[in-house]
């Protein structure tokens, strides 16, 4: 059974930090691009940041450019998002999902998802 489970968010102050874990089992993790997608309230869900399956290559929408980093650990099969300089419109319901390489639109195996709330 594939299982995907974020972890790590909270509310945090405007510049502050956050650091988001997704933990898959259950699927060939290091065969697997990973994304982290975010949802605000009334808005469509939206592809933050991405990795190739072996951490080599990564994308990031222009939003989140130099402040949040994602990595992953292929032997933890977890990925991580590290987010700085946090503003109140990063306020969202944060995803994780897998995809067959990191270019695919392919996403699947989504998690239940971990709530960020950025207060001004």
């Amino acid at each position: 059974q594939i299982q995907v489970v974020e972890s790590g968010g909270g509310l945090v102050q405007a510049g502050g930090s956050l650091r988001l874990s997704c933990a898959a089992s259950g699927l060939p993790f290091s065969n697997h691009a990973m994304g982290w997608f975010r949802q605000a309230p009334g808005k469509e869900r939206e592809l933050t940041a991405a990795i190739s399956r072996s951490g080599d290559r990564t994308y990031y929408a222009d939003s989140v450019k130099g402040r949040f980093t994602i990595s992953r650990d292929n032997a933890k099969n977890t990925v991580y998002l590290q987010m700085n300089s946090l503003k109140p419109e990063d306020t969202a319901a944060y995803y994780c999902a897998a995809a067959p390489r990191l270019d695919s639109d392919l996403w699947g195996y989504w998690g239940q998802g971990t709530q960020v709330t950025v207060s001004s």
